[in-house]
Parts: structure tokens; sequence; C-alpha cells
């Protein structure tokens, strides 16, 4: 039996057969589009959403899950035999369910005094979020204890990383995401933005007159940051954009030996921030 259950938000992005394969229990964000209120990943799916969302002329908001959320399935899992569980979050600089957990630990303590809980900042948005949980999910499966699985994700925090281009920032800017690349919204519209994140605050890493450019200038940043053909696992992101990760992951395998790549869509609400047509990556280097 896995002796620590792994916790994570919907906004991980994880595949569904990775999810079921590696038992990792998520918890949905909400949307509010308009007068309605609907769960990421259980009320709207990917391609609905996408599609309603490329007509939209106002942009719905997204709220992180809330404390009773995270308690509900804390329970859960305690009542399921569950002794140990790792609670990991997408960064808390652009969401509150880091802290809408850590309240929800606090509740556990007394309501189910029997079962530690630790909960992770990754400090990290998407499937750079999404790896950790793997990595943390089959080091559960190994037997590994909890203690052993929270530093193994504190180590991925500062080494694993993301690069993500599209044609506007626009979705990213309504939503109040833009973070430190605050200053490429006056960009021409021919011009490709390229954003990552920074100690959990999005910034940018440069502009490109093309997605051909924009993709190349990716495979150079992951090249300088591991070494040529250095080692990595990699996850290709997008939002309705499979075509286009198609191109960035023969650039990346050109130049890099990758170890282990998956293909994931955005949550829609990730989408909502980043819009249709995003493409880009996370990835982080291996031994």
């Amino acid at each position: 039996m896995v002796k620590v259950a792994v916790l994570t938000d919907s906004v991980a992005s994880l595949p569904e057969t990775i999810l079921g394969e590696l038992d990792i229990h998520w918890v949905a964000y909400y949307i509010h589009r308009g007068q309605e209120v609907l769960r990421d990943l259980i009320t709207i799916q990917r391609d609905e959403f996408l599609r309603w969302l490329a007509t939209a002329k106002i942009l719905p908001t997204t709220a992180s899950p809330g404390p009773g959320d995270y308690l509900s399935v804390y329970h859960e899992l305690a009542h399921s035999g569950m002794k140990e569980i790792v609670s990991i979050h997408i960064t808390s600089k652009a969401s509150g369910a880091y802290q809408a957990a850590k309240i929800a630990q606090s509740m556990a303590q007394e309501q189910i005094p029997g079962v530690r809980i630790e909960v992770i900042d990754t400090r990290n948005v998407s499937l750079c979020q999404g790896w950790m949980v793997i990595e943390a999910a089959r080091a559960a499966l190994a037997g590994k204890s909890l203690d052993e699985i929270v530093a193994l994700v504190k180590q991925m925090i500062p080494i694993t990383k993301m690069i993500q281009t599209g044609d506007t920032l626009r979705y990213l800017y309504m939503g109040g995401r833009i973070g430190m690349a605050q200053h490429l919204i006056g960009t021409l519209l021919n011009i490709k933005p390229l954003i990552g994140l920074e100690d959990g605050v999005i910034v940018a890493l440069g502009t490109a007159r093309s997605r051909a450019k924009a993709y190349q200038m990716m495979a150079d940043m992951v090249e300088t940051a591991v070494g040529r053909m250095g080692k990595i696992k990699i996850a290709y992101v997008h939002a309705g954009a499979l075509q286009e990760v198609e191109k960035i992951k023969q650039l990346i395998e050109e130049r890099m030996s990758v170890v282990e790549w998956l293909f994931a869509e955005l949550s829609p609400a990730l989408a909502v921030h980043s819009g249709p047509g995003t493409a880009g990556l996370c990835y982080f280097p291996v031994e």
C-alpha cells in the first residue's frame, strides 16, 4: 500500500492517464463565466472551453479552491487509510491555492490529528508544478517517506523551468497575471513574446518575429541552461496547439538528450490567462 498520498490542483494540467497511473489526487479550480460557476476539468473541458474563449469579449475570472475544498479531500484520504499527505500547489505569487491549503492543513490538525500533511508552494505553474507532482507520486509508489518526498520536490523547485509563447499577452494582461512582463504589452502584433517564471513571478524572456524564431530561442535557452545534449525531462505544453509543440519537440530533440517527454494541454483555468494557441515547454535537468 502507498504510504504517502499525493495531492495537487487542476492547474498542474496533468494528462488523465498520468493521474490514474500514479494515483494522483487533485482539486479543481473555479472559473466564473458571467453568472456560471464552472469547475476546472469537471464541468468544463479543454476543447469546449478553448472554442468559446477564442470568441469571448469579456474574459472569465478564475478562483483557487478554498480551504474547505482541500480539507474535504484531506478527510477523504484519511478515511481511505492514508496517514501522510503531500499537497503540492501552484506558485503562491499568482494564486491563493497554497494559502488555502495551509489553512486546510491547520484545520486538519484538529479534525484528523492522526494524519500528517505537508503543503508545498512550488513557485511554478503548469507542467513545472506537474513534474514535481509526477516525481512525488513515483517516489510515493516506490515507498519513499514523506520527508524524502518533500525534499525531492524542494530540490526540483529551483531547477524546473517554463518557457512559453503565443500570439498575444492580452489574456495574461486582462487576467492580471502579467507580472514583470508588463512592458511587452505594447509590442507590435507580429512580435511573439517569450515568458517564463522566476521565483514564482512571470518574467519576460525575450521576443521573436515569428513562432519559428520563438521556438528556436526556446531551444537555445534550454541548451544554454543544461548544455549540449544535456539530459532532461520535458513536457511540451499547449492550449489547442498540438501541432506547434510538435515543432518544438523536434528542435529540442536535435540538441538535448530527452530522458522522458510528454504532451500536455493546459487546463481551462490556466488557458484563461494564456489564451488559445499558447505553446511552450516545462523541463528540468536530470543526472
